[in-house]
């Protein structure tokens, strides 16, 4: 009888959210799981897996093809923050593995280390590594930026292990790993700072303090030598009158010390990058450095 046994859908829950046929009728019965997939309690994501409806499909995925929760997934995993927000199930398997395909999960072949692999999701290290060997430079800046913010990931271990990574997109990883920096408060911050440095623009710092008369501010970039300002102005940030006229004087204050401040909104590093740079660049070359252009872009 079903109510000898628990209910599929419950077993589902102390399995971990996820769990095969097999499992969960070893705890409960076929007709119980037929009744939790018919009421919507449970959902089949795979042949012979079912999850609850809250389980990010990642899990049940990677469970499913004998892989690891990686990549975006696995920064999801890891609280990374990101630029952008991606709603595929990012699942590394073995490189001769040949899982059956699954509608929204991404794949990815490579043989991963079993200290890279934190209970079924690629270790923090890892993941930040495989997000920039896959994605644009803004989003995995933003994301290696995050984990390091975190104190999930310690900035020399990141460098130590890209630069021991081989084969095609080692210098994208060492890039990534060279230019992360914990000082950056967002990932909008981040974006604004990698289409900087994909511009091959020299001298911005990240959250650079600045003496005001009454006040010491940090503004997101900040070039001591042409004392210009980079500025992410989010629609949040200027939510009330005194939110407002804060930043004006703040703004105004700096063009006062000789500082030259440029405002972007997130559109502009998400939509128009190019553009973006091309202001930066442009008025970069109003108020020349002695420093030589001597970064490379990302390849």
């Amino acid at each position: 009888m079903d109510e000898e046994r628990p209910d599929a859908a419950e077993v589902v829950r102390r399995l971990g959210g996820n769990a095969t046929w097999r499992k969960i009728t070893q705890y409960s019965t076929d007709h119980s799981l037929k009744r939790a997939v018919a009421a919507g309690n449970l959902r089949k994501i795979a042949r012979g897996v079912y999850a609850l409806p809250e389980t990010p499909l990642s899990y049940p995925a990677a469970a499913s093809a004998r892989g690891l929760v990686s990549h975006q997934s696995a920064a999801q995993h890891w609280k990374f923050e990101t630029l952008h927000p991606d709603t595929s199930a990012h699942v590394t398997v073995p490189r001769h593995a040949r899982p059956d395909p699954v509608r929204g999960v991404k794949l990815h072949f490579s043989d991963v280390p079993g200290v890279d692999d934190h209970g079924g999701v690629t270790s923090p290290i890892r993941t930040v590594l495989d997000c920039a060997l896959t994605m644009p430079f803004a989003e995995a800046l933003a994301i290696a930026d995050s984990s390091l913010r975190l104190g999930v990931v310690d900035p020399d271990e990141l460098i130590a292990a890209a630069l021991a990574r081989r084969g095609a997109g080692r210098q994208r990883m060492i890039l990534v790993a060279r230019e992360a920096t914990a000082k950056a408060a967002n990932a909008f911050e981040s974006g604004l700072r990698a289409t900087v440095i994909e511009a091959g623009i020299d001298g911005f710092e990240p959250q650079l303090r600045i003496q005001l008369p009454n006040r010491e501010i940090w503004v997101d970039l900040g070039d001591p030598e042409r004392k210009m300002a980079l500025e992410g102005d989010s629609y949040a940030f200027h939510g009330s009158p005194e939110a407002l006229r804060s930043d004006c004087e703040r703004y105004n204050e700096l063009v006062r010390l000789g500082w030259l401040p440029l405002r972007f909104a997130y559109d502009h590093v998400a939509l128009e990058a190019a553009w973006l740079a091309s202001v930066v660049a442009d008025t970069c070359a109003l108020r020349p450095s002695g420093r030589r252009k001597a970064r490379r872009k990302p390849s």
